[in-house]
């Protein structure tokens, strides 16, 4: 068997010839053969998250991106790149050049189940490219959003095999959820748990961190390793919510989109004609009549959507400017020539997961009821508009902007059926080797091509086992000629596209679609959707070779090619374990109690308890539960006991001056206070904080009873709850809050650490 077949490679044998003596023996050094080409260049990828082709001035939007066009204006740029619709899917294909269900990604890792294709672990017979790419001799690094790792292996204890580190990455700062807090996020450095190097209010934001601590990489790399060449994923949070940006980065857009979103897809889709991004014959499709128009947008709600807009904006022009430190970084450091950047502008088209708008970002998704008119009462307690992409808030925009961030498309994250939430531009700049050209490349690429690309840029042979385990056959398609001819055959002829039952079928210039069971920009459960099945849809059918954006359904003209697409559908559908058609929904609409958690009833938690994420810890927000803690208290005693969850949502118990409080925001727009009327006494006490749904409605009411030494001080209800998570990537903290401030009382003392001692906590379902 050829070396390549087979990964690790061998060790390198001894080249000595040992005698029975020193003087008897031959000694000549051992060297390693190298495995790569002499000119194989350092590949840095950069994946910006939800962001639609609609965004960056470099393609006609608003949003500047100087950094997107220097890669593209320096290389080249392909205008039929295409991703899965949804962002750990995309991932996991982009890194192992697999479909998607095929890997077990059919849906994110928290939504996993027990179908093949949705099983949320990438297997390990679809070894990672970093883990190929380190066998052959490259240093390899990743930074940023993972969302790659089974929800209940991101805890600080691991286990670590599904960590970036144990699969390919030898080095790894970033987080593991599918979202962060830019200003407290949840960060790990390699397998351990750290905390962001300086305050929000020392001006720390997780973009310029990430680029940080991946510039100090580079410069490690260049003084410990010069003659490696390396391989970056640099994957920023933004443009995924929360829209979490400085005052000043917002402001650059004050009144940029005071026209609506209507307007804005008219402007940009003539400039991206005008700068030859798409075809001038393209057309602007048309809104879904289940999306509001601008002009339904109340005039005093206006003002409250368009700073929405502004923040977003800014948030991504600033994760731009970030990726550009990197590229400068590289080229100071004499890399510049020969690096292979690939510059990805989305994961996914923009996201409408915000729906009407919303200062807190879960509250959509958690099915709380809430309108435009409370948001905007909760946000002027806080301090009015300006209070928007700051740490007391998880914002993000109206599910309209992202429709017109996908601009000219019909579709937005989760379509899987429509161009705007699978076709997004990516850069491609290779000075080495690549010319510059201003035309955009016209051949159909996905995101499972990068990882066969860079095999035959390297001369790599695709492993068939890979520490021990035979591989599954890789399903893109290397698009390595069209990076040097711009006349390149197309390769990727067929991809089928799967999200949460919307679906669709490209086949050699043909796109047949079925929208699925649910528009992502609207509240709630889909009424009916419990008896939904896909026989039932309706296909739509477009030449995409002559129609660029969907515009013209052709399903009733040629119902013999749209009967040929489905039955092509079925075929790659069942090659790739994406059966049952929507099986992603099982948990989310069908199966809530199913999501992914620990199957403990019980725990038993020390005073220094920290960082344990939300997904994985107590549900003290949506069970039964009795919280007891043992903990000694000091004179004037202050603090955090316990906190679950952020700024934009969670529980917390605390003793302000002696007094004993209990808080829980509700997604910032419902507060329950309870706070006892007498102050605790100094000593040895052990305090019991008892949850108790009061209706079999999972999203409560909940009573609450704040106990001491057996006595009840202090008793509230809380009238809505979740029944799922309050954050994505926050946390339960014990003896204080290293997240976003839950209780809106403490925020400016924040993380507002308990004053005394806490000897244990103990957390029991009780029912």
């Amino acid at each position: 068997m050829y070396p390549q077949d087979t990964l690790p490679f061998p060790p390198t044998p001894s080249a000595s010839i040992a005698g029975r003596t020193m003087q008897e023996s031959e000694y000549h050094q051992r060297v390693t053969p190298s495995r790569l080409p002499d000119d194989a260049p350092n590949i840095l990828v950069i994946l910006i998250d939800d962001a639609g082709p609609g965004l960056p001035d470099t393609f006609g939007g608003e949003v500047r991106t100087d950094t997107l066009s220097r890669v593209i204006g320096e290389g080249i740029g392909f205008n039929r790149f295409h991703t899965t619709a949804m962002c750990s899917p995309t991932r996991a294909s982009l890194l192992t050049g697999r479909n998607h269900h095929r890997i077990g990604n059919g849906q994110i890792a928290e939504l996993a189940n027990d179908w093949d294709g949705y099983a949320g672990e990438i297997p390990k017979s679809s070894a990672l490219a970093p883990e190929v790419l380190k066998d052959y001799g490259y240093a390899t690094s990743a930074f940023g959003k993972w969302h790659n790792t089974p929800t209940v292996e991101t805890g600080v204890t691991g286990p670590f095999h599904n960590w970036p580190t144990n699969i390919g990455f030898e080095y790894f700062y970033g987080f593991l959820a599918g979202e962060a807090s830019q200003y407290e996020p949840n960060l790990v450095r390699n397998t351990t748990s750290v905390l962001p190097p300086k305050t929000p209010e020392e001006g720390y934001h997780l973009s310029e961190d990430l680029a940080d601590d991946a510039i100090d990489w580079l410069r490690n790399h260049q003084a410990y390793n010069p003659d490696k060449p390396f391989f970056m994923y640099w994957a920023t949070g933004c443009m995924h919510g929360p829209h979490h940006i400085m005052k000043e980065w917002a402001d650059k857009y004050a009144g940029r989109f005071d026209g609506g979103w209507d307007e804005y897809r008219e402007l940009v889709f003539q400039r991206a004609k005008e700068k030859g991004w798409i075809p001038g014959t393209a057309e602007l499709t048309e809104r879904d009549p289940r999306m509001p128009a601008w002009e339904d947008i109340p005039e005093d709600e206006r003002a409250f959507q368009a700073r929405l807009m502004e923040v977003a904006a800014g948030f991504a022009e600033h994760a731009d400017v970030q990726a550009g430190r990197l590229v400068d970084e590289v080229e100071r450091m004499g890399y510049g020539d020969n690096t292979l950047i690939l510059y990805i502008w989305g994961d996914n088209g923009s996201s409408g997961e915000g729906q009407n708008g919303t200062i807190s970002e879960l509250i959509a998704q958690s099915g709380i009821p809430s309108t435009v008119p409370q948001q905007i009462e909760a946000l002027n307690e806080l301090g009015g508009l300006d209070v928007l992409g700051t740490p007391k808030v998880d914002n993000i925009y109206h599910a309209g902007w992202a429709w017109a961030g996908s601009t000219p498309y019909k579709g937005m994250k989760l379509l899987a059926s429509h161009l705007g939430g699978t076709r997004n531009p990516m850069a491609v700049r290779w000075p080495a080797k690549i010319e510059p050209d201003a035309t955009p490349r016209p051949q159909f690429v996905h995101c499972t091509d990068l990882v066969p690309t860079i095999y035959e840029l390297l001369g790599i042979t695709p492993p068939r086992t890979v520490n021990g385990v035979p591989q599954d056959p890789i399903d893109g398609s290397s698009f390595a000629e069209a990076l040097m001819n711009p006349e390149a055959e197309e390769t990727h002829k067929t991809q089928y596209f799967e999200i949460m039952g919307s679906r669709a079928l490209y086949h050699d210039g043909w796109m047949a679609s079925a929208f699925g069971p649910r528009a992502p920009w609207l509240a709630g459960i889909p009424e009916g959707i419990a008896e939904w099945t896909p026989d039932h849809d309706t296909w739509e059918l477009y030449h995409l070779a002559e129609d660029w954006t969907q515009a013209h359904d052709l399903a009733d003209s040629h119902p013999e090619k749209l009967a040929q697409m489905k039955e092509l559908f079925t075929i790659e559908a069942a090659k790739n374990s994406v059966f049952p058609v929507g099986g992603a929904l099982w948990v989310p609409i069908y199966h809530p109690e199913d999501m992914i958690a620990t199957p403990y009833r019980s725990w038993n938690f020390t005073g220094d308890l920290r960082r344990m994420p939300e997904p994985i810890a107590p549900r003290l927000g949506a069970r039964a539960n009795r919280v007891t803690i043992k903990a000694t208290i000091p004179e004037n005693p202050n603090g955090v006991l316990y906190a679950l969850g952020g700024a934009g949502g969670g529980l917390t118990c605390y003793l302000d001056d002696g007094y004993l409080c209990y808080e829980h925001n509700l997604f910032i727009i419902h507060r329950t206070k309870i706070r006892t009327t007498t102050r605790l006494a100094t000593g040895d006490v052990e305090i019991v904080i008892d949850t108790q749904p009061t209706s079999t409605d999972p999203r409560g009411p909940l009573t609450i009873s704040l106990s001491v030494n057996g006595e009840e001080l202090a008793t509230g209800t809380v009238p809505i709850s979740t029944p799922g998570l309050f954050s994505a990537n926050d946390c339960l903290d014990i003896g204080t809050c290293l997240g976003g401030a839950v209780a809106a009382d403490y925020a400016d003392r924040a993380p507002f650490p308990f004053t005394g001692e806490i000897e244990s906590v103990n957390v029991t379902y009780t029912s």
